[in-house]
């Protein structure tokens, strides 16, 4: 078999034998593009013919290309999908060995997440005062952003009735695993505001939805338009560099860790399968302890 056909005996696997979402499916498109034309430039057209080699070839191709260099983060991925493709060709007796199984993508270094300070929290929020229907959306949906930590696809897909009682929301994550959040006074007042003079408004608008966040026509909120609402409100607020809905969630923990909470609280917050993935925020706090520390202290330097 050709590397273009299996290609696409493999695309059509995932999408109709795994149940791959159709941007899954596109992304893993996106990667064996790249990996069969990187193929057809060495002249690599039977799959018979591709060895270990030729693999860890490709994934030094990725790092050293002199257009568009890949971050390790990208290496790893597009390799990620390569690995699947060769195990579906040896499942599927096209192949006899496994060529990418040994294959290791590049170290990932230790990404600090980004966060704000809360002064710039309350610049942010304050750029979506008002008391038209635009402004009491956006101010329910920054506020609840940044009292919940939630990610903003957990925020676009909530409905009404997942605001619960006693100042708590229900959110639904990856792996449609439910948690319970508390939400503070700010933001709770904000969306009682919202629910109350703006919504209505919104929901006449178009066709009945029992979402929370609604656009101008009455429809649910994007992720995509959530993603322009922050950075309309960041560039009201004269917040320079790149604001973005994540931006609140990674101040969300930071701030909490800062604050003195529990670790593994914050975890349950965040909704992290594991701790690990929650620690990485005290590096955060620590780093700007160690700043701080620095700046202030006699005989720190």
């Amino acid at each position: 078999m050709i590397v273009r056909a299996a290609v696409d005996s493999y695309l059509r696997h995932v999408a109709i034998e795994r149940g791959l979402s159709a941007n899954t499916v596109a992304a893993y498109r996106r990667d064996l593009v790249i990996y069969a034309g990187w193929l057809a430039g060495h002249e690599l057209a039977d799959l018979r013919a591709i060895t270990s080699l030729h693999v860890s070839e490709f994934v030094r191709f990725l790092g050293l290309r002199e257009e568009s260099p890949l971050t390790a983060a990208s290496i790893a991925r597009i390799l990620s999908t390569v690995r699947g493709f060769h195990r579906f060709l040896l499942e599927e007796g096209v192949v006899e060995t496994d060529v990418a199984h040994e294959s290791k993508p590049p170290k990932l270094g230790t990404r600090l997440p980004k966060a704000i300070s809360t002064e710039q929290v309350t610049a942010l929020l304050g750029a979506t005062d008002g008391e038209d229907v635009q402004s009491l959306r956006d101010k329910a949906l920054l506020e609840l952003l940044y009292a919940t930590g939630a990610r903003v696809s957990e925020a676009v897909n909530l409905n009404v009735d997942d605001v619960l009682e006693q100042d708590v929301v229900r959110l639904t994550g990856k792996g449609d695993k439910q948690r319970i959040v508390p939400v503070g006074s700010f933001a709770r007042k904000a969306i009682d505001a919202y629910l109350v003079r703006a919504r209505p408004l919104l929901s006449g608008r178009g066709k009945a939805t029992p979402a929370l966040f609604l656009g101008l026509r009455g429809q649910r909120v994007s992720r995509q338009n959530a993603w322009l609402i922050i950075r309309a409100a960041a560039e009201r607020a004269g917040l320079d560099g790149h604001v973005s809905p994540h931006t609140l969630r990674h101040s969300f923990a930071t701030h909490l860790l800062a604050g003195g909470a529990d670790v593994r609280v914050v975890q349950e917050l965040l909704g992290h399968s594991s701790v690990a993935t929650t620690q990485i925020y005290t590096l955060v706090t620590v780093d700007t302890l160690r700043d701080m520390y620095t700046t202030a202290h006699p005989r720190a330097r």
